[in-house]
């Protein structure tokens, strides 16, 4: 089983790739984790909204991996505690399938993408900014991984 975090973007602070970079190393051999990086749409003032969204939703989908756990990270998701996704976590471990986390861009996913999640995910009430998504799942894929092995890393 392997997770892969697919998100949009490909520009970052060097602070957010840091970061990511930090926890995803931390991840052990049984459980990795791999930034998947799409390329945000070239807009001009011209480019229709949803004609934008649908084509980064096209790149998506085709960077995840057949029969995998489709996770979307979505403002209308249900939130989970670090104790709940470490449940998920080793679920998605003992089902021995890939799980793809998904990220949208700017302008968010397409209805049909949302739609053939398995789960949706909200992390936040909050807005949060791209960049920090990145290390804020990257960190909770770790601490959640470092729960369900009696790791120091979490305190209760």
């Amino acid at each position: 089983m392997k997770i892969q975090l697919i998100t949009v973007g490909t520009r970052l602070p060097e602070w957010a790739v840091a970061g990511t970079a930090e926890y995803l190393k931390r991840m052990p051999s049984a459980c990795p984790v791999f930034l998947q990086e799409i390329p945000a749409i070239q807009r001009s003032k011209t480019t229709a909204t949803d004609r934008a969204k649908a084509a980064e939703c096209a790149r998506i989908e085709a960077q995840i991996p057949k029969n995998a756990w489709r996770i979307v990270c979505d403002e209308r998701g249900q939130d989970w505690s670090t104790a709940q996704l470490s449940t998920q976590l080793a679920d998605w471990m003992q089902s021995g399938r890939d799980v793809a986390i998904v990220v949208g861009g700017a302008d968010g996913l397409t209805d049909e993408l949302r739609g053939s999640a398995h789960a949706l995910w909200r992390l936040s009430k909050l807005t949060l900014p791209h960049p920090l998504v990145r290390v804020l799942l990257a960190e909770q894929l770790y601490r959640a991984w470092s729960l369900l092995n009696h790791h120091p890393y979490h305190r209760e």
